[in-house]
């Protein structure tokens, strides 16, 4: 299948090495154009780790020729370019063709949904719990992947195309997917935000002083506990909206591949085995410029419909912004049109099976 993704960090990279070594042709558009620039005279990209790989990559000079003729569109980069990336991509999208978000997060999908809406195209609309792998980028031709995920939640809007999204991402990716009921239990599944949030906050002069830290190692039991603490806040909200959603533990156990235990002992394992990775060594992180306001609050404005108030996750919110000297939350561009803080429950649910 032709597979045009929009990115071109650690993950977009990543997807490209791995459909282009399963036959399929994908194609990568950054929206500056800088890091394709060594691809586009027709480098080869080389894909190291869990992927080991060099293959040709096809490289859009614009959105528009990235989506031309394209079987598949894949966003793939982080939250706060969704909305730009979307923008930038409803006037060429056409009915049927589909959109995968890698990942979703902050109801992007509802933003695409309404975007699309007001053009009159309908086609369905994939979203990924977190990204398919892990990696980072080695130069501008390379990247290491550092996992693959064995499960991976699934989920489409509207919800009637869940069969169709999981049959194309099987074609895509293989047989690691879960489909999951619906967009609300795909925004209560990404982990991330909650365990970057005790990473980021219990690490913060590590980060601030350029430290290469290992981070698995570096969740002792204390930040193992306050992110137990902050999981028990997303499962009491997912509780009261009737959706089943993974621990922590068994996120860390099916992702990287540890015995189940606590919080800590299950990153100081992977850090044992050499996959513990490394902390961010700068505060200009995604840990928190991307998972505060685009993972953390739409937690928490769940959490304020389901009437189970995310104390943690809102005291986080508050305390990083204070320590950026910034309104963190002001930092999200998607939720402001949604209006989704001043619906009910029960309109906030139909509007995630059949979006707009």
């Amino acid at each position: 299948m032709r597979v045009s993704i929009l990115g071109a960090g650690a993950i977009a990279y990543g997807l490209a090495a791995y459909l282009a070594q399963s036959g399929h042709t994908p194609t990568l558009w950054s929206p500056s154009g800088d890091r394709t620039r060594t691809l586009a005279t027709g480098e080869l990209l080389k894909a190291t780790g869990d992927i080991e790989a060099t293959v040709p990559v096809r490289i859009a000079n614009d959105v528009k020729n990235a989506i031309d003729h394209a079987d598949v569109v894949v966003i793939a980069l982080p939250a706060y370019g969704h909305k730009m990336v979307m923008d930038a991509t409803v006037p060429h999208l056409a009915d049927g063709i589909p959109v995968i978000v890698s990942s979703h997060s902050s109801f992007g999908a509802l933003y695409l949904s309404k975007r699309l809406a007001e053009r009159k195209v309908r086609l369905p609309i994939v979203v990924w719990g977190t990204t398919l792998l892990t990696g980072r980028q080695l130069g501008p031709t390379e990247v290491q992947v550092t996992s693959i995920r064995q499960k991976l939640d699934v989920a489409t809007l509207p919800f009637d195309a869940l069969d169709q999204g999981y049959k194309l991402c099987t074609a895509l990716f293989g047989d690691r997917f879960v489909k999951r009921d619906g967009l609300l239990a795909i925004a209560l599944s990404n982990l991330n935000p909650q365990n970057h949030l005790g990473i980021a906050l219990l690490n913060l002069t590590r980060m601030e002083k350029a430290e290469r830290w290992s981070q698995g190692g570096n969740v002792t039991p204390a930040v193992g506990r306050f992110i137990e603490a902050l999981d028990a806040e997303r499962l009491a909200i997912a509780g009261n909206f009737g959706i089943a959603v993974r621990t922590v533990q068994e996120h860390f156990s099916l992702s990287f591949h540890v015995p189940m235990s606590t919080v800590s002992e299950m990153n100081l394992e992977m850090d044992r085995q050499g996959r513990g990775g490394f902390g961010p060594t700068t505060i200009e992180s995604r840990y928190i410029l991307e998972d505060v306001p685009f993972g953390l609050l739409p937690t928490a404005v769940l959490g304020k419909i389901s009437g189970n108030p995310a104390v943690l996750h809102e005291s986080g919110i508050s305390i990083l912004s204070a320590a950026y000297g910034r309104d963190l939350k002001g930092d999200n561009d998607i939720l402001p049109g949604l209006g989704i803080e001043k619906m009910t429950k029960t309109d906030l649910e139909a509007l995630c099976r059949k979006g707009f």
